[in-house]
């Protein structure tokens, strides 16, 4: 009868240092795992268990709203359909990819390293509808439009603002901004104030990575 054995689990000396996690003693897979002994150490408690499950299962359920929408009628006839399926496609691959990294990163130093790297690319392309750059650079050209728009605004009810609306004065204006610079104002100097105030073993103003190096891959 055939039966599989499950791979050995070492402790944290037991193995290079490129595979530490912080906090983390035991139930670390041989570092030079065959892909079989990577695919059967995910079913006993090793120290990637968690991660390894908790990305596969989410990757099936994705995998299956996207097949349900778009297969679902006028899909393809409706054009804004096609952003929404272009943001599905990553939300099935981040997961798998984060996956396979975590467990076939055991094979050897050099494989947890492209595992990773693959892992890291599945999230940057997830990230593109999510990512802060972009949010930047949409931001600077919505307010290029913004100020286009209130141009344009400002020249076509000139006219009509002259002779029905009551004059802005310098004073009032300057005003108006003044009040929310000094509330603005205010607001920092309370903060910082507190930030003085906090003791120099405060966790915002430690610097640098924590004691024992950083991980390869958080989890």
């Amino acid at each position: 009868m055939l039966s599989l054995k499950l791979p050995q689990l070492l402790q944290v000396h037991q193995v290079p240092r490129v595979f530490w996690e912080d906090g983390i003693v035991s139930g670390y897979r041989r570092p030079t795992s065959s892909a079989l002994d990577c695919v059967l150490s995910s079913f006993q408690m090793t120290n990637e268990t968690v991660n390894i499950w908790t990305h596969f299962l989410p990757t099936w359920y994705f995998l299956w709203r996207l097949l349900v929408l778009a297969g679902g009628p006028g899909f393809r006839a409706e054009p804004y359909h096609w952003p929404l399926l272009v943001f599905l496609l990553p939300t099935c691959l981040y997961p798998f990819a984060s996956c396979c990294a975590h467990t076939f990163s055991s094979m050897s130093p050099r494989a947890r390293h492209i595992c990773y790297f693959l892992d890291y690319g599945a999230l940057s392309l997830y990230s593109l509808g999510h990512s802060h750059q972009l949010f930047h650079i949409c931001a600077v050209l919505g307010t290029h439009f913004q100020l286009e728009a209130v141009l344009a605004d400002m020249e076509s009810r000139q006219a009509w603002l002259a002779t029905q609306a009551t004059p802005l004065g310098l004073a009032g204006t300057v005003a108006t901004l003044g009040l929310a610079v000094a509330g603005n104002l205010l607001i920092i100097a309370a903060f910082t104030a507190s930030l003085f105030r906090a003791p120099s073993t405060c966790p915002l103003l430690q610097g640098g990575p924590p004691e024992g190096g950083t991980n390869a891959k958080q989890q």
